[in-house]
């Protein structure tokens, strides 16, 4: 089975509301969010799920990459 492929208007879709699963982008990388309290509703300290986030992950982001590590890959991001 190949990996989903998302772009930009798939990732969308996939912003943690209304029954949706939260998924964030990052490097390439389509990480599911969905069971992270923190990511609850889609929305973690300003920044939303259906999005690439990998400026805010490198330079924003306390913890870095290492949380990306424990998140499921659900699939490879091309914009």
């Amino acid at each position: 089975m190949s990996e989903k492929v998302f772009d930009r208007t798939e990732l969308a879709k996939f912003d943690g509301q209304n029954g949706q699963p939260a998924y964030v982008a990052v490097d390439g990388v389509v990480y599911d969010v969905s069971d992270v309290e923190a990511w609850a509703g889609g929305k973690h300290h300003g920044n939303l799920a259906g999005q690439e986030l990998t400026s805010v992950i490198d330079g924003q982001s306390p913890h870095g990459r290492k949380v990306l590590n424990k998140l499921p890959v659900v699939g490879q991001y091309h914009d």
